[in-house]
């Protein structure tokens, strides 16, 4: 079976207010063939979300001198719960909905500094006129519609706290004895693993990189489907972007190498090593018979983590 990609790009987000580096903060992973055909990595760490654009135009640029086409993860939700998008009415129910309007209500400025602990409080008060279902912040971001800790005793007929994507990998990992395993809720916005704030400041940045592109991207599985693909379904792009899990992949650190940049690097040679084997292919499809109903739902909202 022909390879769907050449080059693999995984990218470790931050939602980081300040410029850091290192640790727990941005990381790109790149593999991409050699002269001689054999499979390179590197890696970047931008301390900036305006400096890892940057540096992913120049990326694929560069792969797009080459005539390459690159598979693109990010390790953060691009889509919502299940009615989120009608909980917070906006006209276009559904993922480009929910992307246009993270776009137009979030500031991140060139420093890091940025506004999505307020973006987070305006999606609960168009929700629920309450601090749910978003939560988590520091002391001084608090108010009305966002606190500081988990509500306790949830009303009923919120969007759930889990799609149904992050649903399957929490069963995958209590199969592996890990009960407390699983990708995170998107509705957490502080603390340690938590996804939410990527996804606010991570999504107005793909949606601008997609606009730029044109037809050379898509994101998966949106404007792909929810199904197996072959090299002439993606033929033109040069780029298709997915979300990614790390707690997918084994990841072991190599001698001092920080956490981030191993996990970038394991999921980069993760998928070359499935496309190698012509393996790769059917992971763009549920693993098992899904119903119309939760197809739908993924294609036009949810989403779904590669490989999940």
């Amino acid at each position: 079976m022909s390879r769907l990609f050449s080059a693999f790009v995984m990218i470790d987000w931050s939602a980081a207010a300040a410029l850091r580096t290192g640790k727990d903060s941005i990381w790109i992973g790149v593999i991409k063939r050699d002269i001689r055909f054999r499979p390179t990595f590197e890696a970047f760490n931008p301390a900036t979300r305006e400096a890892a654009m940057t540096a992913l135009d120049d990326i694929l640029a560069d792969l797009r001198r080459r005539g390459e086409r690159a598979l693109l993860g990010v390790d953060f939700p691009l889509g919502y719960p299940e009615g989120t998008a009608q909980a917070l009415n906006l006209k276009q129910p559904d993922w480009e909905g929910m992307w246009a309007f993270l776009a137009s209500n979030l500031v991140d400025k060139p420093t890091n500094v940025n506004n999505r602990f307020a973006v987070a409080a305006k999606m609960n008060r168009l929700m629920t006129d309450q601090a749910w279902p978003f939560w988590g912040c520091p002391a001084n971001d608090a108010q009305r519609w966002l606190t500081t800790t988990k509500p306790t005793d949830l009303p009923e007929g919120l969007p759930p706290q889990f799609r149904r994507t992050e649903l399957a990998t929490q069963v995958g990992a209590k199969g592996k004895g890990k009960a407390k395993g699983g990708a995170k809720s998107v509705w957490r916005v502080f603390g340690n693993g938590t996804v939410g704030s990527q996804a606010i400041v991570g999504i107005p940045r793909i949606k601008t990189l997609m606009e730029t592109m044109g037809d050379k991207a898509k994101v998966w599985p949106f404007q792909t489907g929810w199904q197996p693909l072959t090299p002439s379904d993606i033929s033109g792009l040069e780029a298709l972007i997915v979300e990614v899990y790390p707690g997918l992949v084994k990841v072991e650190p190599e001698p001092g190498e920080v956490l981030d940049r191993a996990q970038v690097r394991s999921l980069c040679e993760h998928f070359f090593k499935l496309d190698d084997a012509g393996d790769l292919a059917a992971m763009f499809g549920p693993k098992a018979a899904v119903s119309e109903a939760d197809r739908a739902v993924v294609e036009t909202e949810e989403g779904w983590i590669l490989g999940g």
